[in-house]
């Protein structure tokens, strides 16, 4: 899927149409939708139903639910913008699509929350760099999730969607490096770095088995199928990484970047990544390490640095502009909470 449709719009009058498009296969519970003006617009209504809307236009769709609710205020918003029916209308299309919705049978709303959802992110930052159609990613999640122990896997978080927008303006960190992302949940950052920057190769981690057996679904979406670029491990922090069995760590396969986002949010388990952390630089001294970590609450950041100032590990701030709701392009993720990023370095001695 691309928005290339969308992009048949004058560039005055695509950029509402492009983010309302972006917004809406992201799930996004708020959306912005397009102005009055576009919505009352022939050529934004063909856009929007051809791009978003028709039968088979994504491969990859929203929930029915979701895309009953938002055609329902999209039309309801067209129709209160037009001020005279001779010289404009509703889209036929956008019309059938809603009266296709609405003699589906729906799940309920609680089974539907429980289920999972296809969300496609869009990388903005890469599209200078990329020809049509624009960057995405698409993985397969609980979107109704909050977070908590046992469920954090379910869903892509804040952390894991800024943190790939700082790799995305600065590619050179990821190009041809060997990546492992610890705690990968759906495999959002793995994925965006295997796709789109130039890896050696990434290995997306996890301690939950039902995250890593998840993972090689949201490799599919992404194109990679029995991929050498990526795959899937299991670790479990704390634990040895090597095996009796095992000579070497990954078949002996050196690491040159550690990424992790939203590990830190449990004090219980911080002792255990750290551990996991010093052991990997003791296999690998010259490792990079990044960590971003929303601070939703900030004794669990404290006690994290705390943490890491016991094994040795100094930890650098790296500045990155968290952009405000309305500047976002996508992916788009909340401007209210700090998110940090985080190089920690293995002091000497």
């Amino acid at each position: 899927m691309s928005l290339e449709t969308v992009r048949d719009i004058p560039k005055s009058r695509d950029a509402g149409v492009d983010r309302f498009c972006r917004q809406y296969l992201q799930l996004e519970r708020h959306l912005d939708y397009p102005s009055p003006v576009l919505l009352r617009d022939t050529d934004v209504q063909d856009a929007l139903y051809s791009t978003i809307f028709a039968d088979g236009s994504l491969p990859y769709p929203p929930p029915l639910r979701y895309q009953l609710r938002v055609l329902k205020e999209l039309t309801s918003r067209i129709e209160a913008s037009i001020e005279d029916w001779d010289v404009h209308g509703v889209s036929e299309g956008l019309m059938a699509a809603l009266s296709t919705l609405l003699v589906l049978p729906l799940p309920s709303e609680i089974t539907a929350a429980q289920q999972k959802s296809y969300v496609t992110y869009t990388l903005s930052l890469l599209e200078a760099a990329c020809r049509l159609p624009a960057p995405q990613v698409t993985v397969l999640e609980s979107r109704n999730v909050i977070s908590a122990a046992g469920t954090t896997g379910l869903r892509t978080w804040e952390a894991s969607l800024h943190l790939g927008q700082f790799l995305c303006a600065n590619p050179s960190l990821v190009r041809q490096k060997s990546i492992l992302e610890l705690g990968a949940g759906t495999g959002y950052l793995s994925i965006l770095c295997a796709k789109f920057l130039g890896p050696k190769f990434v290995v997306a981690s996890d301690g939950s088995d039902d995250a890593v057996a998840n993972l090689p679904d949201n490799f599919f979406l992404n194109g990679f199928q029995e991929s050498d670029v990526i795959r899937a491990m299991h670790i479990k922090w704390g634990h040895a990484l090597v095996g009796t069995e095992d000579e070497h760590w990954n078949g002996g396969r050196p690491i040159d970047l550690i990424l992790g986002a939203d590990i830190t949010y449990d004090k219980e388990v911080i002792p255990s990544l750290v551990r996991t952390l010093a052991e990997f630089v003791a296999m690998f001294p010259h490792i990079t390490i990044l960590v971003a970590a929303t601070e939703r609450n900030r004794d669990t950041f404290d006690s994290f640095l705390t943490v890491c100032e016991k094994s040795a590990f100094a930890v650098e701030e790296t500045r990155f502009h968290l952009p405000s709701r309305r500047d976002q392009q996508g992916p788009f993720y909340s401007d209210q909470v700090p998110i940090k990023i985080c190089k920690l370095v293995m002091q000497d001695g």
